[in-house]
């Protein structure tokens, strides 16, 4: 049975786990402490246990990314010396297989068995880019593919490639570099928006809902009344900071999206940092409100 896939993520065992932990938490906050104070913390609670292997699993893919593009490199780099000392590139592969690699290790020993069963070069490269599924080896790949098409010498080729790999590599990190402080101010200011919410929600509304209350000898209309919308009873501070949850849960998936896009240049690789400011807002909302009341 294949695995489960959802927008080419991965569904795997222990994410269902997961899903099911947090739906069983869920079916019996409702049943037991649907009217206690500690109700929306221990929903908070079971939203992080559903979102942690996904959490997990995007921290993990994102680092084996990263190892494969080192890797690549370094593979590159010791094909270019192997093929500069005179060594066809069909036997410098057989030959530098033996050495670690880490996560490109198993692709890389398939590759040199390929090309020792007689498979050309060119298809066993296309064959390996397809398997490690990395966006740098593909494109070195491709360039390998087109310039040994065009008749070019191959030593000269996996030189060009090595510079490219390492051009990109470079890049990546002084991008990381560079963007680091913006990472840093995303999560401030959001720390900040939920301490604004904190605030406004203890201190702000519960003045601002008793206003409308009338002193003594004096009949006036509730200020707090949405009577013009249909409410005609006075709102209390409750109902007047329910929708803060969902304005600090929309606030941290699209702030962790943009800082990912920042940082790293990819919509997906926000996902982790939506997840962290989630985290963050519905643990320190809901526990505010279970235990600070």
């Amino acid at each position: 049975m294949k695995p489960l896939k959802i927008l080419n993520f991965e569904i795997k065992k222990v994410h269902l786990i997961g899903l099911i932990v947090c739906m069983a938490i869920i079916i019996l906050s409702f049943i037991f402490l649907r009217e206690t104070k500690v109700f929306y913390f221990i929903l908070g609670m079971s939203f992080l246990i559903a979102g942690l292997p996904f959490f997990v699993s995007l921290i993990s893919e994102s680092n084996l990314s990263r190892e494969k593009d080192e890797m690549f490199l370094e593979f590159s780099r010791n094909l270019v010396e192997s093929v500069k000392a005179g060594t066809p590139i069909s036997k410098s592969i057989v030959n530098v297989k033996s050495k670690d690699y880490g996560g490109l290790s198993p692709y890389i020993n398939k590759l040199a068995n390929q090309i020792t069963l007689g498979i050309p070069v060119k298809t066993a490269f296309e064959t390996f880019a397809r398997d490690v599924g990395n966006r740098t080896v593909i494109r070195a790949v491709s360039i390998i593919s087109e310039s040994e098409k065009a008749g070019g010498e191959i030593g000269e080729i996996l030189e060009s490639v090595v510079k490219s790999v390492s051009q990109i590599e470079k890049l990546r990190k002084e991008r990381m570099a560079s963007t680091y402080s913006l990472v840093v101010q995303g999560y401030i200011i959001f720390i900040i928006f939920i301490v604004i919410m904190l605030v406004m929600q203890f201190n702000i509304l519960p003045i601002a809902s008793g206003l409308g209350t009338g002193t003594e000898g004096i009949n006036t209309t509730p200020v707090g009344s949405f009577s013009g919308f249909g409410m005609g009873a006075r709102a209390n501070s409750e109902e007047l900071a329910r929708p803060f949850i969902w304005l600090l849960i929309i606030q941290g998936f699209f702030a962790g999206l943009v800082i990912g896009k920042l940082s790293e240049g990819k919509l997906r690789a926000g996902l982790k940092h939506s997840f962290i400011l989630l985290v963050l807002a519905l643990l320190i909302n809901t526990g505010a409100n279970a235990f600070l009341k």
